[in-house]
């Protein structure tokens, strides 16, 4: 059974970067599954920030942070991360890494515990 464990996490200043991390466990074959990231803001619904395909690693992002997070992995360790950069006070939220049970499942079904990101203005 997969697993998914976040890290990287913190308290950063407007402006400033981290970068998130999310190591699966449990899983052959990493590589051929979709990764992605969601956020969810006290008081605001869970909402997605990026996702990465496993068969030819396709990228997408929110609106919101277009050109500021990139999201990539590193198959060898089993892990996806999300470089997050020139970050707002807006993008403070616990941070979740998602991926699916099969390859061809329609939703994100596996989900880790999550990191919170807290950005001051």
């Amino acid at each position: 059974q997969v697993q998914l464990a976040e890290s990287g996490g913190g308290l950063v200043q407007a402006g400033g970067s981290l970068r998130l991390s999310c190591r699966a466990s449990g899983r052959a074959f990493f590589s051929l599954y979709p990764m992605a990231w969601f956020r969810q803001a006290p008081g605001k619904e869970r909402e997605f920030v990026a996702g990465m395909t496993g068969s030819d690693a396709t990228t997408s992002y929110a609106d919101s942070v277009k050109g500021r997070f990139t999201i990539f992995r590193d198959n060898a360790k089993n892990t996806v991360f999300l470089q997050m950069s020139n970050l707002r006070p807006e993008d403070t939220a616990i941070y979740v890494c998602a991926t699916k049970v099969t390859i061809k499942s329609p939703d994100f079904e596996v989900w880790g515990q999550g990191t919170q990101v807290t950005v001051s203005s």
